[in-house]
């Protein structure tokens, strides 16, 4: 018995809106279905999550996934939820774009499988950059008219919101090409269902109707959406003070990327485990009911973090990203900070109060460096008397002696001191 797809949606709160019909399809048969992304920059955020988890889960509920790449719509904009035209790309930024995006999408998806249901990726400029301005008015413009698409409310939106630009006709025609996509699809792949984020759903429709306008009103074609995700006071979720969370370990390090994870609140630790996990119910459940026995472990933050680091980047990049959080709080060595990179140990002392040394500095006294060169301490005396009671340490290991001489031999990285003052006050400073 094929595991139903919606079912598995609907308990996990993935479910917004579908078409009638929409589940009856996907209990009868093996459906192929796709979901558009888009190729504007070489890594997917985490914002782009929750729509690569629906097609996980329909791969594994026996489905098959179709990933589309918008590199021709990419090169125009889509006026959902934006409130500014965005910048077009060229063809060699778009295929760079796309590789990278299917390096990072086989980590959720099954792209090698013999099976019948094995994951695709397509890019709608391939079809798309030989076919003319006339053959696209006379094939799909004269099928949809111009009340159904201002009845649009992506459409609506900008025509009645701030934008001072209003809506220009490339954007006006976005929708057009998006339902080409599930007709040209539909044609070619045999897709029958298309999948997104409910800020899509007028878009997904245009190409059901297309498809029915274009082929006969018997092709049934259908339209599924997930819920915008956003955090539990409203705000948008995936943005930080640092901008986007990305998968890619070269934008976010795997540490901030679990810190990240580590941080929601309970709130939405319980939502997100469900949306961001292949977890089985009856586990979360059982962590859901650990968790409200005791909060204060976070015990949803934790295998949430852990589910999804491991499952962005991998075993390594966890057991680095565990490492590095246990440095600001636990019981940890030189040897532990010598092992991060230079970004994360930036990015796990991101916030710590900075001073910067000339190298000429070092060789002398720590309690000449750290309450003169870098006023760590206010005075001599009070360093002298916190180091006696073994409240000082340099690079995680204690300072017995305010007197021993600070040397290049002591620099992480080449570059840098980490001074601790009692249990929780970090100073971190940089020789150049």
């Amino acid at each position: 018995m094929r595991k139903n797809f919606v079912e598995e949606l609907r308990w996990r709160g993935m479910l917004a809106q579908m078409m009638p019909g929409t589940e009856e399809l996907l209990q009868k048969e093996m459906v192929t279905a796709y979901l558009g992304t888009d190729p504007t920059a070489d890594s997917l955020h985490i914002g782009h999550l929750c729509g690569i988890m629906m097609l996980r889960h329909l791969q594994r509920c026996g489905h098959k996934p179709i990933i589309l790449v918008g590199g021709a719509t990419g090169m125009i904009g889509d006026p959902s939820g934006k409130s500014q035209e965005r910048n077009l790309l060229n063809d060699e930024t778009l295929r760079h774009n796309q590789e990278c995006i299917k390096a990072q999408v086989a980590k959720f998806l099954d792209f090698e499988s013999k099976d019948a249901n094995a994951a695709e990726m397509v890019n709608n400029y391939d079809w798309m950059k030989d076919f003319t301005f006339l053959d696209f008015a006379r094939e799909v413009g004269k099928h949809i008219t111009v009340n159904y698409m201002m009845a649009k409310e992506s459409v609506q939106q900008r025509l009645n919101g701030t934008a001072r630009d209003g809506l220009s006709f490339t954007e006006f025609t976005y929708q057009l090409l998006q339902g080409y996509d599930f007709l040209y699809l539909y044609q070619h792949k045999g897709v029958k269902l298309q999948l997104g984020g409910n800020d899509q759903w007028g878009n997904m429709t245009t190409g059901t109707e297309l498809i029915r306008r274009t082929l006969g009103n018997e092709v049934e074609t259908f339209a599924l959406t997930c819920p915008l995700i956003t955090k539990s006071d409203g705000k948008k979720f995936g943005k930080t003070e640092s901008g986007n969370i990305w998968l890619d370990p070269k934008r976010t390090t795997p540490y901030r990327f679990y810190q990240f994870w580590l941080n929601v609140s309970d709130e939405d630790a319980e939502r997100y485990i469900k949306i961001f996990t292949s977890l089985e119910k009856d586990v979360i459940d059982a962590l859901v009911e650990e968790h409200k026995q005791d909060p204060g472990r976070r015990v949803l933050q934790k295998r949430l973090a852990e589910e999804v680091t491991l499952m962005v980047h991998s075993q390594e990049a966890l057991d680095m990203a565990i490492e590095a959080s246990n440095i600001l709080f636990g019981k940890s060595t030189k040897e532990a900070l010598e092992k991060l990179d230079e970004q994360t140990f930036l990015d796990v002392f991101d916030g710590v109060e900075k001073f910067d040394v000339d190298q000429s500095q070092l060789g002398q006294p720590a309690i000449e460096l750290f309450t003169a060169a870098a006023p760590v301490f206010p005075s001599k005396g009070e360093m002298r008397k916190l180091t006696q009671g073994g409240g000082v340490s340099l690079n995680k290991e204690k300072l017995s002696d305010a007197q021993r001489p600070v040397t290049a031999e002591d620099l992480i990285d080449g570059k840098y001191l980490l001074v601790q003052k009692g249990k929780k006050n970090y100073y971190l400073i940089t020789v150049k």
